[in-house]
């Protein structure tokens, strides 16, 4: 049987520790590694061991009972959460580890919903209780009031032992099936065991385990338990179908990439159809191969349940599925800030931009921008401390050494009600005409687009054009120059000319359609908001409602649970990011923040931002709303708000 599990964390809970631990128990290595002492298998890389956390997802394979494991073990810090959250997508199981100290931490909380949002079947360990503060009761009601009241705690090992009384109750509480069964006293352990694992697979329960992975306290039972209680199934005999999780380029500069297979079989020199930028792809794959770790074994063929590598794929981004036509995943966890790149400008600037483009297709988040007006490049980011790691990597791996501006948070743009918008673009001897409607959506919906134009009207292969052009590039909006999002855009109509259309002309007129919608309505300033769950003394209730509202916070009614408040709210990332260190230091230290990035909503201080970035829409090069019509071999240019007048489609 083949698995394919994940251990996630919060930075420092002992994820890291727990995976040597079960390396260990699988004759997988013989020594256990530590990571504060430079020598645990994963964190291979040299800036993973002077740091002591995981920055990329790595996989290690191995054996044990009648299973096959891939586990993979993904970064805990926040900065990186983009890299674990393109490794969830494969995982069969996940394990969520949890400090019995420090109990449940903000990142702990964005775990639990991708895993959520992903249906990925979890389960929980609570660790280091060996140690002085853990209290395994009090993390245990944490996670129930959370999480999910759905949570068990086993504290054994039932493999080759009969479940205790209150796991046969819990589990036929949760299956009416079986609670028939137990009240007619017709309890079956092999029944209750199948149920159990149906159960954890549908996301209905939620098995807790509890010890010390530094101190080896209840880890064999644990995984014994947990290989015992969980269960896959993959066909073979069908055609292949894998998911890409990861992009990376090894020491000699093969570009990898990282597949799950879901069903089937693929063997070396197969051509694999998939969908890249809202093309067909058909790409043949030169080499397999199988790692474990740093080390890799190459293979002829692989089939359903495994992880592997492969050569020879030139296009696949993370996310999307290889051997079908669907689009690749959304992914919830963005970068709400950028930062400018700064270098030596003796150096070549396009040699720079080559190199941030390769760290840009292992890591999509960074989303790289290149500002062709100032030649300037900006990288987007999830924390600072990525800032720091991203400039060891390139020192190390480009041997270029690169700095980075202050840090800026990301801001976004919308339109407030329904536009429509009209781009021609008609020099001598071109020819192109579009018409667009501009809808606003509810936010987190991002751009999509809808065609209702006639092929009468325009042909499907110039309709199909416009849609890749839209989704080409992302669109500056006309407040600061940010990317337009939630916004849907319908196809009306357009024209072409038989003899006159040649390419790029319908680039120009979208462009030009879509800018002139947006200027002939009010836009809207969007940006980045937490979540936040705050806890603290009572005392401190003044001081901490006082500084929420300070911070532009909304909060729902304070929760005082003995001498504890508890405070849940939303408020703008540019004024909580820093709210951490502020409660430790008024709270003794004693006071909690968990904050949790939910999406973009409408700015605290959108005229503040307008003035600060100083963007002005109509010196912006790239964008125009003018648009170019030709008269008796003479072109000339009319201005957006008047160009409708001029549309071709629009005269009667």
């Amino acid at each position: 049987m083949k698995k394919t599990i994940g251990i996630l964390a919060h930075v420092d809970a002992g994820k890291t520790t727990l995976s040597e631990q079960l390396l260990y128990y699988s004759n997988s290595i013989k020594n256990r590694g530590r990571v504060d002492h430079k020598t645990s298998f994963f964190d291979n890389n040299i800036i993973e061991k002077e740091r002591g956390i995981t920055i990329f997802s790595e996989i290690a394979t191995f054996n044990f009972n009648e299973s096959k494991y891939y586990l993979i073990d993904t970064p805990g810090h926040v900065d990186f959460s983009s890299e674990m959250e393109r490794a969830i997508q494969i995982l069969d199981y996940a394990i969520i580890v949890i400090s019995a100290v420090e109990g449940i931490q903000g990142h702990t909380e964005t775990i639990w919903n991708l895993l959520e949002k992903n249906k990925i079947p979890t389960v929980l360990f609570i660790n280091k209780t060996d140690r002085i503060g853990a209290d395994i009761e009090k993390v245990l009601k944490s996670i129930k009031e959370n999480f999910d009241d759905k949570v068990f705690l086993i504290n054994n090992n039932f493999r080759d032992s009969e479940l205790s009384k209150e796991l046969i109750e819990f589990i036929a509480e949760n299956d009416d099936m079986l609670l028939e069964k137990y009240l007619l006293e017709q309890y079956e352990k092999d029944l209750w065991i199948e149920q159990f694992k149906n159960l954890i697979k549908q996301r209905k329960v939620f098995p807790c385990f509890y010890g010390s992975a530094l101190q080896d306290i209840k880890i064999l039972d644990f995984f014994n338990t947990f290989d015992y209680i969980t269960s896959t199934e993959y066909f073979k005999d069908d055609n292949f179908k894998g998911k890409v999780y990861k992009i990376k380029y090894d020491n000699s500069g093969n570009r990898l990439t990282y597949i799950k297979a879901l069903k089937g079989i693929l063997k070396v020199k197969d051509e694999i159809p998939y969908l890249s930028e809202e093309k067909e792809i058909y790409e043949k794959v030169n080499e397999i191969r199988l790692y474990n770790g740093e080390k890799y074994i190459t293979l002829d063929k692989v089939e359903a349940g495994m992880v592997f590598a492969v050569t020879g794929l030139s296009k696949t981004k993370a996310g999307i599925e290889l051997g079908s036509l669907n689009n690749g995943e959304k992914y919830i966890l963005v970068p709400t800030m950028k930062s400018k790149v700064i270098f030596d400008k003796n150096l070549n600037v396009k040699e720079i931009l080559k190199i941030f483009k390769i760290l840009e297709c292992e890591d999509p988040s960074l989303n790289i921008e290149w500002i062709e007006e100032t030649e300037e490049i900006q990288v987007h980011i999830m924390g600072p401390i990525q800032l720091e790691i991203l400039k060891t990597i390139i020192q190390n791996r480009f041997k270029l050494i690169v700095n980075f501006g202050q840090c800026k948070i990301i801001y976004k743009e919308t339109i407030k009600e329904k536009s429509f918008g009209c781009g021609h673009f008609e020099p001598l001897k071109h020819y192109a005409e579009v018409h667009l409607k501009l809808e606003p959506l509810d936010r987190g919906r991002g751009v999509i687009f809808n065609n209702n134009c006639h092929v009468d009207e325009l042909s499907i292969g110039y309709q199909n054009l416009i849609k890749n052009h839209l989704f080409e590039k992302q669109h500056k909006g006309i407040l600061t120059g940010s990317t337009i999002t939630d916004l849907k855009v319908t196809l009306i109509t357009g024209r072409a000319h038989n003899k006159h259309t040649s390419g790029g002309d319908f680039r120009e007129a979208t462009f030009r359609a879509l800018r002139q919608g947006l200027e002939k309505v009010e836009n809207i300033l969007l940006e980045p908001y937490y979540s936040f769950k705050i806890e603290a003394n009572i005392e401190h209730i003044g001081k901490v409602l006082s500084d929420i509202q300070k911070l532009k916070g909304i909060f729902e009614e304070p929760k005082i649970v003995g001498n504890k408040v508890k405070i849940k709210g939303y408020g703008p990332v540019v004024k909580f990011m820093n709210y951490s260190m502020e409660l430790l230091s008024f709270t003794g230290g004693k006071g909690i923040i968990n904050l949790n990035f939910i999406g973009y909503d409408i700015c605290h201080n959108t005229e503040e931002i307008i003035k600060e970035i100083e963007y002005n829409k109509d010196k912006d090069r790239e964008y125009t709303s003018s648009s170019i019509f030709c008269s008796k071999g003479q072109s000339y240019v009319i201005e957006g708000y008047k160009a409708d007048d001029y549309m071709h489609c629009l005269k009667k």
